[in-house]
Formats: C-alpha cells, structure tokens, sequence
C-alpha cells in the first residue's frame, strides 16, 4: 500500500513531463514513430510509454523539453523553413521555366472556362426562344 502511495505520484509526474515532452518537439525531433504516435504510447501507457519516449523516442535523451535538441528554434523565422525535405530552389532558369508553364497552365485553364461559359450562355440563349411544339 505505501509503495502505491510513493510510486504513483512519482509515475504521474514521469508521465505527465513526458506528455509535454512529446507535444513540445518538433517532428523531426521524434525517432522511429511519428510524434502522434508517441504521444499516443505515452497517454495510453503511462509508465511504459514514458520510459520508451525517454530512452528511445527524443533525438537526445538529456535536454530538457523547452530546449532545442536538435537546433535553436529561433534561427528562421518561420519553422517550416526548417522542415527536413523542404524543397528549395536550386536553379534560377529552372524555376523561371516552371513559372512561365504555370502561367501558360493558368492562361489555358482560364481561356477553356471562358470558352465553355460562352458556350453554356449561347445554350441558353438559344433555349429561351424555343417555343415547344409538342
């Protein structure tokens, strides 16, 4: 009965420091599962969950949650910038040339809707003076 009593505040403390842990970091923060899915082994599982996220789930097990682990969280200004994978520009005349097939997509698409607009407005037109002779 005293070792319930001692342990599990102990444990809730553990488990609640953990759920803050894992809503605090960042994606690229988590190893081998998704953040959700941590945060779901750590809710669902407190004493296990919370030790699998401090041994194995954090990028460094010894920072504390509002420490970066990884990099300083103020080095861009937008954190998406940061994001592993983000695609940036690496040539200016491919990106110039992707620009200019967008337009021309964008040109195409408007130039085919106003075409069938035109098309639906004669229809109509058309409809209205018809008399039916049936």
């Amino acid at each position: 009965m005293r070792l319930g009593i001692i342990v599990g505040p102990i444990v809730f403390v553990l488990w609640l420091y953990c759920v803050i842990d894992v809503i605090m970091s960042r994606d690229d923060e988590c190893r081998y599962l998704p953040r959700i899915g941590w945060l779901l082994i750590v809710l669902f599982f407190p004493l296990v969950g919370s030790l699998a996220w401090l041994l194995v789930g954090r990028d460094k097990p010894w920072a504390l949650p509002w420490q970066s682990r990884t990099r300083s969280r103020s080095t861009a200004p937008y954190p998406e910038y940061d994001r592993p994978g983000r695609a940036t520009a690496t040539d200016a005349a491919a990106d110039e040339e992707f620009l200019r097939q967008c337009r021309e997509r964008a040109e195409e698409q408007r130039r085919r809707y106003r075409e069938q607009r035109a098309a639906e407005r004669a229809a109509e037109d058309g409809n209205d003076g018809a008399v039916d002779q049936g």
